[in-house]
């Protein structure tokens, strides 16, 4: 990404901006013609805030502020883009942008644009994850730490946004959606089914069994 370090190894101190052409490209690039020779693309948003213009002249540390410029805003398009699906995690963000190639101070760059803007922040994301997790998916308190620490959330933040959860109440509602889509007659095969699906959610053995026993004379049977 960005320009090629090689040409500007020749480069004199001054250039002259001799042609400014628009892309063939759909992402709004400018082509950059400085002395003649094509150098450097920049965003079409870059070109109009600072105003470039044919004839102007640039030096080679001006040139490396406008390729530093078009980075950072290239790599905060890959950021808004991908926190559009779902909050992220700084750690998930920040992988994701090297992954697409981009210099690690541009990374950093970005990332502190991001805290500015409140579309980063680790203790916001893991309340955000939490609380969806118990509305739509309700799970283990063990399994929701598990999940937070895979996408780099540090540890006193994850103990903070998973303090408040009940495994028995979530191990209940998440039985409660299992059995309204039908479950089998007999009790061994009820509390095998029903006890793979709560293990799967990180329940442990005490709280699968109390859960499986209790929706099962819920539901008008005698204890197996």
């Amino acid at each position: 990404m960005g320009f090629s370090p090689v040409f500007f190894v020749g480069l004199n101190k001054v250039s002259r901006i001799t042609d400014l052409r628009e892309g063939k490209r759909k992402q709004k690039r400018i082509n950059i013609y400085l002395d003649g020779r094509f150098a450097f693309s920049l965003g079409a948003e870059v070109v109009a805030k600072e105003n470039l213009q044919v004839g102007q002249e640039l030096t080679s540390d001006q040139v490396e502020a406008l390729t530093g410029s078009d980075q950072l805003q290239r790599c905060l398009g890959a950021a808004y883009r991908y926190l559009s699906y779902r909050p992220r995690s700084e750690s998930e963000i920040r992988e994701r942008m090297q992954r697409r190639g981009f210099a690690m101070e541009t990374v950093d760059a970005a990332i502190a644009r991001l805290r500015e803007q409140a579309l980063v922040d680790d203790e916001a994301f893991a309340r955000f994850w939490k609380e969806n997790r118990d509305s739509f998916s309700p799970r283990s308190r063990w399994l929701t730490e598990r999940e937070l620490k895979r996408m780099g959330v540090l540890e006193g933040t994850i103990e903070q946004a998973v303090a408040g959860i009940d495994d028995g109440e979530n191990a209940y509602r998440a039985a409660l959606r299992k059995t309204r889509r039908g479950t089998p007659a007999d009790y061994q095969s009820f509390r095998r089914r029903l006890g793979d699906y709560l293990r799967r959610r990180g329940f442990n053995y005490e709280v699968i069994g109390h859960t499986v026993d209790r929706i099962w004379q819920e539901r008008g049977n005698s204890s197996g």
